[in-house]
């Protein structure tokens, strides 16, 4: 049975990942993101309960305040341990009203407590610490370029990292419409996401080169060649992207509040990086090396004349 043609429609495919890209990029430019605490700045309550309390607990009663995306943390106990008597919630800026009707509630619900701590913090990330994200995925980038043409070839390389680029912003694009919000595991979830994608293109591209030693130099077909090297390749892909997405639904269904997020851009990263590294990356390392083998022979011919 004829396999379906992947590279020779290889412009459908740019189409459609600009049609992908175009609303996000709209969006971003437009409306921006939803930053999170950890990019504004917030409130900081140090709480010590006459009873254990756990995080459940505390986010139900927060949850009435539309505060439930609020970081919790249970200190003064084990690792194992799931209560504590003292709790410490970081949330979004309350003015002195907002925070005493919040802090009425809690006792209410969970009983006497004595207020430790309480003032309002600065961003934890703020400019400085996006500057250094956005560094560390350029920076990768950059190594993953350099390894990539040392292995391969540099047109290897180009493709890969355009590859990435689209995922990334494909993410963020994502985050920018539906006003997610952006806080630290959402940078954390780019940089798994970088991971997961160039592994799974670099699969591909291994078989690629693999059949390049065996055909192409034969004087095979270049878009047949990434097409049955691309096949040859599906059943592990699909193994691959079908066990991660399994785990992380299950992360986002069960992880928690707090783990939303970053569960969510890791669902549309992982998808988006399947998606690229059979329809993105390779289709265009051919359109990379068609153009360069025709640049050649149009010298060839240039000089022969």
């Amino acid at each position: 049975m004829k396999k379906f043609d992947i590279i020779g429609r290889r412009k459908w495919w740019y189409i459609v990942s600009i049609l992908i890209l175009i609303p996000g990029i709209i969006s971003m430019a437009t409306q921006g993101f939803n930053l999170g605490i950890d990019f504004t700045g917030g409130t900081l309550l140090d709480l010590k309960f006459s009873r254990p309390v756990t995080v459940v607990e505390v986010r139900d009663v927060l949850k009435e305040y539309q505060l439930d995306n609020s970081m919790i943390q249970l200190a003064g106990n084990n690792e194992t341990s799931t209560s504590a008597e003292n709790v410490l919630i970081r949330t979004v800026d309350l003015s002195d009203e907002t925070r005493r009707v919040v802090l009425t509630g809690i006792g209410n619900k969970l009983g006497e407590y004595n207020v430790l701590r309480t003032e309002r913090v600065g961003a934890v990330m703020g400019s400085e610490l996006t500057l250094q994200a956005i560094w560390a995925m350029l920076i990768s980038c950059v190594l993953i370029c350099i390894y990539v043409s040392y292995r391969f070839e540099f047109k290897f390389a180009i493709s890969a990292v355009l590859a990435l680029t689209h995922d990334i912003f494909v993410v963020l694009g994502v985050f920018s419409l539906l006003q997610k919000e952006v806080d630290a595991t959402f940078v954390a979830a780019l940089l798994t996401i970088i991971g997961y994608s160039i592994n799974d293109t670099i699969v591909i591209f291994d078989r690629i080169r693999e059949n390049l030693k065996l055909h192409y130099r034969k004087g095979g077909d270049l878009v047949e060649l990434a097409n049955t090297s691309i096949w040859q390749t599906m059943t592990r892909s699909i193994y691959t992207v079908f066990t991660v997405l399994f785990a992380t639904v299950a992360l986002y269904l069960f992880g928690g509040e707090t783990t939303k997020n970053f569960s969510f851009a890791l669902l549309i990263g992982f998808s988006s990086g399947a998606y690229s590294s059979i329809f993105t990356a390779s289709p265009l390392w051919v359109t990379f090396r068609n153009y360069a083998d025709n640049k050649r022979l149009a010298e060839k011919m240039k000089t022969a004349k």
